[in-house]
């Protein structure tokens, strides 16, 4: 069984409860959940600590989301913890304060991920904040049980991808267009919230966001920002 399972707390020390800040008519953390809903999975998770799930729980059921509270710190035994849980083959990661995580390079991922029988599959190129990671559950609780670091332990994810030896990676570059390595469109800084501000107020029409609509944005910014002396 695939399940999305979304990552969320509130005790951000660089922007303290940040996936509860307004962007449109809606949360960050609805903006991400209504984009992940889109997809073609068994089910839908938001995994959190327990200081979280009160105030966490009232969007969560509204989203259609199952809530779940683990490991505050311990953000890999958490996710192993929901595999145990409710069972799941294969996991989509994303994260909270990505509200402009793209359905569609979700897809993307988990057609990948099925077809060359990954164990990871992350996609190069898409602005931050756009894309999910797949993992194969037994490759996520072989991690648990592995990787002592507490980097691998915060993000999840890196012990697989930094050991294609012992697992089986797949990182892919996207098309030609949806590439913007260098752009970026998560919540972590006041900064990122002002930018995302003007992005929805821009765009936001009650419906999650297309990433072909987030890169026309995107680049018309950067077009704004360059000299016009300097424009071709």
């Amino acid at each position: 069984m695939t399940g999305v399972v979304l990552q969320a707390r509130l005790s951000s020390s660089r922007l303290p409860d940040k996936v509860l800040l307004p962007l449109g008519q809606l949360t960050a953390i609805e903006h991400a959940m209504r984009a992940l809903r889109e997809l073609p999975v068994a089910t839908w998770v938001l995994a959190t600590d327990a200081a979280s799930c009160t105030r966490l729980a009232p969007y969560a059921h509204k989203q259609g989301f199952a809530l779940f509270a683990g490991d505050p710190e311990d953000v890999l035994h958490r996710y192993a913890a929901v595999v145990r849980r409710y069972r799941l083959d294969t996991v989509v990661r994303a994260t909270g304060d990505n509200p402009l995580v793209s359905p569609q390079l979700a897809r993307i991922s988990l057609q990948a991920h099925f077809n060359s029988a990954a164990e990871y599959t992350g996609l190069l190129g898409p602005p931050l904040g756009t894309c999910v990671e797949v993992l194969d559950a037994a490759a996520l609780l072989a991690a648990e049980r592995e990787a002592d670091s507490p980097y691998d332990r915060e993000h999840v994810a890196p012990y697989l991808y930094a050991n294609p030896d012992r697992f089986r990676v797949l990182r892919p570059q996207v098309a030609a267009r949806f590439s913007m390595p260098q752009a970026r469109v998560t919540l972590d800084s006041i900064e990122d919230y002002e930018r995302l501000q003007e992005l929805y107020t821009d765009l936001y029409d009650g419906r999650p966001l297309e990433i072909a609509q987030v890169l026309a944005w995107l680049r018309q910014q950067q077009i704004a920002c360059v000299p016009e002396s300097h424009r071709t």
